[in-house]
């Protein structure tokens, strides 16, 4: 019992540190790590990490901490995270049902983002240690222009009742434009066709970060006349900003942190 207790009292102290130390429950070695109280140290540990991850406590981490990286590998291809996914878009179907009013000129809006929202990215990082690897910016882009990235779980169905409901579906992701032709075929050739815009970071982009830019194009719409009433994203830097929605959906996602 105590010897249980030294270790979830070591790391709670060192959860403060996990930004700064991806090796933090290194120091106890093979033998130690057979240990079932430190096996159950380290699930805690882990689930903790992503949940903070999730509520945006924990930022700006490069890489999945080594311990968790099988934990969170398990958790994104497991039956959980699609059951978490289908929770978020029936969220989103009750929302409609009994707030929503369609304006009946036309600006009724909602914005998707792309990358594990609409396209799922656990292929790639299934390639590089479910985010234990820094990500590569050229690797990725290389990836996109495959156009092969599948849908997320239940994302194309909420897309098109979204597009019922007669709202005008705005797309607005950090990829570059350049990956427009391979994105567009991608998201065609997993089901989803008739958004309004597909919204890219254009070569003269200046914004300094991924929140910057997509709360100064959702304010754009807005100037158009645009009313939002919904986003969803994986990322907290797709929702923030001056400029954001009625309702905010964020999708699980402790793969990477995005600025």
């Amino acid at each position: 019992m105590m010897r249980t207790r030294a270790v979830f009292l070591f790391l709670g102290f060192y959860i403060g540190l996990v930004a700064g130390d991806w090796n933090i429950l290194g120091f106890m070695g093979s033998k130690r790590e057979e240990d079932t109280a430190v096996a159950a140290g380290r699930k805690n540990y882990c689930e903790s990490w992503r949940m903070n991850v999730e509520l945006n406590n924990i930022r700006g981490f490069e890489v999945v901490p080594d311990e968790c990286v099988d934990y969170v590998g398990r958790y994104v291809t497991s039956t959980q995270y699609e059951v978490d996914v289908q929770l978020a878009a029936e969220e989103v179907i009750l929302f409609l049902a009994h707030t929503f009013q369609l304006g009946g000129d036309g600006k009724d809006a909602w914005v998707f983002d792309v990358n594990d929202v609409l396209l799922s990215t656990v292929p790639y990082f299934k390639q590089r240690q479910f985010g234990g690897m820094k990500r590569n910016a050229s690797a990725f882009e290389a990836w996109v222009k495959e156009a092969d990235a599948p849908a997320v779980a239940h994302m194309v169905h909420l897309f098109h009742h979204i597009r019922t409901q007669g709202l005008k579906v705005f797309i607005l992701s950090s990829r570059a434009d350049y990956l427009r032709e391979a994105t567009v075929d991608n998201l065609i050739n997993v089901g989803y066709h008739g958004w309004t815009e597909l919204i890219l970071r254009s070569p003269e982009d200046n914004y300094s970060s991924a929140e910057t830019y997509k709360a100064a194009e959702r304010e754009k719409l807005v100037h158009e006349g645009y009313r939002l009433w919904g986003i969803v994203g994986s990322q907290w830097s797709s929702l923030g900003g001056y400029t954001t929605a009625r309702r905010i959906i964020k999708l699980p996602n402790p793969l990477y942190y995005e600025y």
